[in-house]
Formats: C-alpha cells, sequence, structure tokens
C-alpha cells in the first residue's frame, strides 16, 4: 500500500506551511503531497489567511522539492478553462522534472462559485465540461509535434492547436477521477482515468464503486487493472488513546466519530484499517491531514504505519 500525504488549505495555511508539509512528506518517505482545489473554507474555521490556488502552489513545490510527486484532490473543471489547464499541468510538470499529477472533477461547491464569481451551472452540465475537458486536455498532450489539435466541442470548440507544450511525463502525467456517481463517473474513468479515487467512503462503498469502475472498462474494452484505485481518508493517529483525542481535538472532531469513519487510533489500528481498504481493492491511501503545523504527525505515521503497509 502506498501512502500520500492530501491536505486542505483552503481551511487556513499558507505557501511556506504547504511547504513545510510537503518537505517532511518528501524526507520522510511518503510518495506523494496532494492538495484540495479549492477557494473558499468549510465549517467554522476562519480560512484565513485566506485561499491559495492549487496550481500556483504546485508550480512552487515544483521547485522547492525533489522527490515527491505533487497534484490536485480534485481540480475543480468550473475553474479553469481546459486548453489553458493543459499549459498549466505540462509547464508545472516540466518545472517538477516530471513529478505532477492532475485530479479533475466536476466541481461541487456552489458557495466558492458565488464567493469569487464564477459560474456554477447544473450537475449535468458540469458533467457534460468534464467530459469535454478531459477530451481536449488528453487530446492537446497526446497531439504529436508538429501537428495541430482540433475538437468540435459544444462548450469548448478548438481549432488548428498548435498543442503545446507537452508534459514531460510520456504519454501523460496521470489523471485521476473519481467520486461516488453511478452511471457517467464509472464511463469517464473508464475511458480517461488513469487512478480512480473514491474520498472518505466505507470499505462497503469502495467495493461497490469499485466494482461498477471494473465493469464500465469491460464495457469499454479496457482492462481494469491498467488504472490504479485508491481511497482517500482523515488521518488521526497517535500513541495511544491521550494523543489520537488530543489530534482529534485539534481538527474539531471526536476520536470515535474518527475511528469510524478515518484512519484514526494507534498505529496498530491504522494499519488494520488500511489492511481493509487493501482487501477492498486499494492500492493508495491519500492521507487527509488537517492540523498542518502537527509534522510529528507525519513522522509517527511514516515511521509506525508505512513499514507495515
Amino acid at each position: 500500500m502506498e501512502l500520500r500525504i492530501f491536505t486542505e488549505p483552503q481551511q487556513g495555511a499558507s505557501y511556506d506551511d504547504l511547504l513545510a508539509v510537503a518537505r517532511c512528506a518528501e524526507e520522510t518517505g511518503y510518495a506523494a503531497f496532494f492538495r484540495s482545489d479549492h477557494y473558499l473554507k468549510m465549517g467554522s474555521v476562519s480560512g484565513e489567511p485566506g485561499p491559495t490556488d492549487a496550481w500556483t502552489t504546485l508550480a512552487g513545490l515544483a521547485r522547492d522539492t525533489r522527490r515527491i510527486r505533487l497534484g490536485t484532490l480534485m481540480t475543480a473543471a468550473t475553474f479553469r478553462l481546459p486548453g489553458p489547464l493543459a499549459i498549466t499541468v505540462a509547464q508545472v510538470d516540466q518545472m517538477s522534472g516530471g513529478r505532477v499529477e492532475l485530479g479533475i472533477g466536476t466541481g461541487w461547491f456552489a458557495e466558492e462559485h458565488t464567493a469569487y464569481g464564477i459560474p456554477f451551472p447544473s450537475v449535468g452540465e458540469r458533467f457534460d465540461r468534464l467530459e469535454e475537458q478531459l477530451a481536449v486536455i488528453t487530446g492537446l498532450w497526446a497531439t504529436p509535434p508538429g501537428k495541430t489539435f482540433d475538437f468540435a466541442g459544444r462548450y469548448y470548440p478548438v481549432t488548428d492547436s498548435p498543442a503545446l507544450p507537452k508534459p514531460v511525463q510520456q504519454p501523460r502525467p496521470p489523471i485521476l477521477l473519481g467520486g461516488m456517481g453511478p452511471k457517467r463517473t464509472p464511463r469517464l474513468a473508464a475511458r480517461y482515468a488513469d487512478e480512480f479515487n473514491l474520498p472518505f467512503v466505507s470499505v462497503e462503498d469502495t467495493v461497490a464503486q469499485f466494482e461498477r469502475v471494473r465493469a464500465a472498462c469491460a464495457e469499454a474494452g479496457r482492462d481494469p487493472a491498467e488504472l490504479r484505485w485508491s481511497n482517500a481518508l482523515v488521518l488521526c493517529c497517535g500513541r495511544d488513546d491521550a494523543e489520537v483525542a488530543r489530534r482529534a481535538a485539534a481538527i474539531g472532531r471526536e476520536p470515535d466519530e474518527l475511528r469510524a469513519n478515518g484512519l484514526a487510533g494507534t498505529p496498530a489500528e491504522v494499519v488494520d484499517k488500511i489492511g481493509r481498504y487493501a482487501a477492498a481493492g486499494s492500492q493508495r491511501i491519500y492521507l487527509q491531514v488537517l492540523d498542518l503545523a502537527d509534522l510529528d504527525h507525519l513522522e509517527l505515521v511514516a515511521a509506525e504505519v508505512m513499514p507495515q503497509v
């Protein structure tokens, strides 16, 4: 099982806060540092000093880290046009020496759109736009050098594009899709995804949704073994119950609730829970770290959980 770090900077984090976490994750052996793509805080936190842009952050980390992979869970398709997004991701891939991954979804948080003047169409249109974005982004990256790319889209028509720049990773940076949608989500994953991710769902729901995606792959004539399968879960690990309770309180949660819905408890408990997701088919876990100042948390999991999974 591969362990990756996943942060939620909209809850309150500067670039320097994120850099400290990314460097700690790199030094302690985690495979990747990912961040959310949100412009508005959630819940009762202040969110100060304010939101940071996901791809601006990753561009900085591309130069300020050396080994760790970098990506988004998930870039909102509503935030960016597909052509400029393909350019941005390719550039950050070049800046990182080929360490970037693009997680992308429809966008779902209506309030952040109204707070910053971003159009927020219906869920059906958001899926239509996401599908076109995936076609444009992958089409631009796949166009051979010296050729041009065209796409007769309803929302994002493209004409005579030079399809530049190219990412370092070939044939492209990995694309992550995810979510519990029962129909379009599996179909899009079967067609475009290199990894399928489920955020904050139970083992039972993981089994059911992974099976839907495998069925969609079979229908599309694709081998499901070509995909990586992953989960994202909140982390609250402590050496004993007192440390678990302290970390839970720091993020405004209860230990029992976190044990039920996330990866919480002693290292042994966390290892056991990860094993259940592995049995469901998960190959990667994104550890959602909400207290970014608590680097000892990352070090504890790296020392006492990572070697056992």
